[in-house]
């Protein structure tokens, strides 16, 4: 059970806060507000755009996430006075003592945002966000905006891509706190796998936050941690639906030592390697948890023991009408075992007369990837839940994705940078976003267009410069604004959404994209392509003409 959605919004609030005060910036930001104040520039109304510059993985698009933070924290930036203090003393001790003052004094009641939905798929070179306001002041945004936009995309986007590689029938499990890159990436972590795809979580905090279902169960220490059924305390169990006052408990350990018994010769299992230890695990944790009992079953010998144990404790719970859940596999050739697995359990249903067996469920587990996500779809299986970690959430095969905040417009006048690599040109101006659909209702190109041009219409044709390629004419079905205003003088002006929304948002999203661009190896390019008017500004500076006169060769 979630948080109450009043307490959910305040903790967010004060996490964001906390976790992303103004200083959470590179000190650079702060000497470029330093010298824009000192030449009197800092109001100068200028616009930055943020947007990444390959799609990742490899892959044909991203999914932006971010963005719910993001609006939190222009709400809530100033800086306080020890905040402002210590920048006293940080930069050089010839500073203007009334810099300070005017710090003292910033918020983003003067900005405006223009963004992409949170949760919709986006593809490189396409501006997500468009943050305008006074120079100064939009300048010191750029690297907590990028930080809260750049992580929460990429592990949205590898989500993402967990789930087509897994198809729609497995349920995925998120279970990488343990090996995220801190606390404030674990809780990101489960939270944008969450919207990308994920169904659960082992995160309780992220189930509180958030509202996503969390789940878990036991580890191989606590199996291990058991000698012999001596240890086992208390050993009986109250029927279920039964009056504790006038039911008389059940001696769980000696009912599932019977049912062990019985589960081994079915089997053909020799008793002597079954492990009296695990048993004793398995029924002090079917006794503390009758009606949610899932076990690891691979802490000594899954064929030997770990099924044994299970089948005879579960078949004990069932006698007692509780419905037990399933096993968890952590280790070995888990296609092959959870054939073996699957195989014992309607053995068990069939030969004992025991329905709730053909319903038991198998978790997977074991430094799972893409890659042997992928597996699964090729070799027989009955795994019926993912557990994915470590790949899911240090994203390992790109551990970044790159986003970037850069000047388009100060005064009015467009501005660019031009660089030795092409790859690190910007596009000049402010610029309105649109997506073309085609008949079917697939995005097949998104267009830039400077914000003062008519936009394009439904059926109309419309001449554009596809990046990286000659001019071609296209005629769209439907034509979509890409962005929206969700952030003006000072107040959030489009309704936060829960994760669960975003989830809804990505789902959509993803359906609509052709399965050509949703590919998880060799994708089909989508194109993103910029107006003839865009493309004559962006000709003209490039060969020395415009307003931008400023030509940067090198840089990030």
């Amino acid at each position: 059970m979630a948080a109450p959605m009043s307490q959910t919004c305040a903790a967010m609030e004060r996490s964001v806060r906390e976790r992303v005060p103004p200083l959470l910036t590179d000190l650079y930001q702060f000497t470029m507000a330093y010298a824009y104040w000192r030449a009197g520039r800092h109001n100068e109304p200028a616009v930055f755009e943020l947007f990444f510059r390959d799609n990742p993985f490899g892959g044909g698009f991203s999914l932006f996430s971010g963005l719910h933070d993001c609006l939190l924290f222009l709400r809530g930036f100033h800086l306080t006075d020890e905040d402002v203090e210590y920048l006293r003393s940080v930069l050089p001790p010839g500073t203007d003592p009334a810099f300070f003052s005017f710090l003292r004094g910033l918020d983003c009641s003067e900005v405006t945002l223009r963004s992409v939905p949170e949760g919709t798929v986006v593809f490189a070179r396409v501006p997500l966000m468009e943050v305008s306001g006074p120079l100064a002041v939009v300048q010191l945004l750029e690297t907590s905006l990028l930080c809260l936009v750049n992580y929460a995309s990429l592990v949205c986007s590898n989500a993402a891509r967990f789930r087509l590689a897994a198809g729609s029938r497995r349920k995925l499990l998120e279970m990488g706190l343990r090996r995220a890159q801190g606390p404030d990436g674990g809780l990101t972590a489960s939270r944008y796998t969450h919207i990308g795809g994920f169904d659960l979580t082992s995160n309780v905090l992220a189930g509180y936050l958030f509202g996503i279902p969390v789940a878990g169960t036991m580890a191989h220490s606590y199996v291990t941690s058991f000698s012999s059924l001596e240890e086992v305390w208390p050993q009986t169990l109250a029927p279920a639906n039964g009056d504790c006052d006038t039911v008389d408990p059940v001696d769980l350990v000696s009912l599932s030592r019977g049912w062990l018994g019985r589960v081994c010769q079915l089997l053909e299992a020799e008793p002597s390697k079954v492990r009296e230890g695990e048993l004793a695990a398995f029924v002090s944790y079917a006794i503390a948890f009758p009606r949610n009992f899932l076990a690891v079953i691979d802490s000594y010998s899954v064929s030997s023991s770990g099924l044994l144990n299970f089948c005879a404790v579960a078949l004990a719970l069932c006698e007692l009408r509780y419905k037990p859940l399933g096993v968890r596999l952590d280790s070995g050739d888990l296609c092959r075992q959870s054939v073996e697995v699957r195989r014992a359990f309607k053995a068990c249903s069939e030969h004992f007369s025991v329905p709730a067996f053909q319903s038991l469920i198998i978790v997977g587990t074991n430094n799972i990837s893409e890659h042997s996500i992928a597996e699964l779809n090729e070799r027989e299986n009955e795994i019926d839940v993912v557990g994915v970690g470590t790949h899911l959430v240090t994203c390992t095969l790109q551990p970044s994705l790159g986003c970037v905040y850069k000047l388009v417009e100060v005064r009015g006048s467009p501005k660019m940078k031009l660089s030795e690599d092409p790859d690190k040109s910007t596009m000049p101006g402010r610029k309105a976003v649109y997506r073309l659909l085609d008949s079917e209702g697939h995005p097949f190109l998104d267009l830039l267009c400077l914000c003062d041009e008519l936009p394009p219409r439904d059926g109309m044709e419309v001449r554009c410069h596809p990046l990286g390629r000659d001019r071609v004419t296209v005629t769209p079905s439907r034509v979509a604004a890409l962005r929206q205003d969700v952030f003006s003088r000072g107040q959030i002006t489009h309704p936060l959404r829960s994760a669960a929304e975003n989830r809804a948002n990505v789902q959509s999203s993803l359906k609509m994209l052709h399965p050509r661009h949703k590919r998880l190896q060799d994708p089909d390019t989508y194109a993103v392509a910029v107006s003839e008017k865009l493309h004559a500004v962006l000709t003209e500076i490039r060969h020395g003409g415009g307003s931008n006169n400023n030509k940067i060769l090198l840089g990030n």
